[in-house]
């Protein structure tokens, strides 16, 4: 899909600082990613017919056709960023200003007794490139904070055969409504963790799904597993809390006194990490027990499930072959599908 609006040219920069803070926006290698240049900074001109430009100037202008990784969609929730400390004074056309060259917006809103407000961008890329970007700009005297909204139409899905993909998944729960992202989770050998998340592109039909699901048993493939929904837990694993963000309370200035160090053995210090430790080592104990518990209880529930399978297979054919002689073959093959 191409991108829409006012970047269909844009300048790749050499300056290092400039690149290294795209590539952390939008992963290293990414050549969508380092093909923005900063705010204000308009493209550079080609050079006249027969003239090379000298290769050591500030960078180059392209034509980018997509921003769009493959399959991806566009204008989701993953695209949607939080925008903080805004002036109370600002109009809507001032914030879409700020990102106007990011590409057009789907979603544009604004509480201004609050100072923040919200914007859809068209891609993932493209909002993380205007987030690496503008997150700390001045203001109106005032440094923006901007990070990824949280994802309100989020959920985690469990208990997952290992046969279900991402696309089987997706389809599952299209039927509650538009789902804008399945995954299956992996482990690092590519295997399936029985877990996934499905996100969809509103809050309804999430809230619907987790109800029925809640209610019912939904099945995914022919064994009678049910998948497991809950809400998703919201985490920022991205920026986390940078030391400019803390609040310097009374605590927070008792607590930075002593510097990171390691406790000494016969201080106090050192008794009192060692039972600190001790209870996390109880508590690693416990659950790794409560594991093993599940997995055997699973394991036999699994069992089980098969001999009564195979024992409604044997009915069955014996039922069959008392009404009809000969057709025992048949509805064996029918009860396996």
């Amino acid at each position: 899909m191409m991108l829409r609006g006012n970047l269909k040219q844009v300048r790749i920069e050499k300056n290092p600082a400039r690149l290294r803070a795209l590539e952390s926006a939008a992963g290293e290698g990414d050549p969508a990613a380092l093909a923005l240049a900063l705010p204000g900074e308009p493209p550079v001109p080609a050079a006249p017919a027969g003239e090379d430009r000298p290769a050591d100037e500030g960078g180059f202008t392209i034509d980018i056709k997509s921003f769009l990784k493959p399959g991806e969609k566009t204008y989701t929730q993953r695209c949607r960023l939080f925008v903080g400390n805004l002036p109370t004074d600002i109009t809507e056309d001032d914030f879409k200003r700020l990102f106007e060259r990011y590409g057009e917006p789907s979603e544009v809103f604004i509480n201004r007794d609050r100072g923040f407000g919200f914007i859809r961008l068209e891609s993932r890329t493209l909002a993380e490139i205007a987030k690496a970007e503008l997150d700390g700009t001045i203001l109106k005297s005032r440094p923006l904070r901007i990070r990824f909204a949280t994802h309100g139409a989020a959920l985690t899905v469990k208990n997952l055969s290992p046969v279900v993909s991402n696309e089987l998944l997706e389809q599952a729960f299209s039927q509650f409504g538009p789902v804008e992202k399945a995954v299956v989770v992996v482990d690092d050998r590519g295997r399936a963790t029985g877990k996934g998340f499905v996100e969809f592109a509103a809050k309804p039909p999430a809230r619907k799904a987790l109800e029925r699901c809640g209610d019912g048993a939904f099945l995914l493939t022919t064994t009678p597993r049910p998948v497991i929904v809950e809400p998703m837990e919201q985490f920022d694993d991205e920026d986390g809390l940078p030391e400019k963000l803390m609040q310097k309370t009374q605590q927070y200035h008792k607590e930075r006194e002593q510097p990171p160090r390691f406790a000494q053995p016969g201080t106090f210090e050192f008794e009192y990490a060692s039972r600190w430790k001790a209870l996390d080592e109880m508590e690693k104990q416990q659950r790794e027990q409560v594991d093993r518990n599940i997995r055997e209880a699973k394991e036999k529930l699994e069992a089980e499930m098969e001999a009564a399978r195979h024992e409604h297979q044997l009915m069955l054919m014996r039922q069959v072959e008392t009404e009809h002689p000969g057709r025992e073959c048949g509805i064996l093959e029918g009860a396996s599908e």
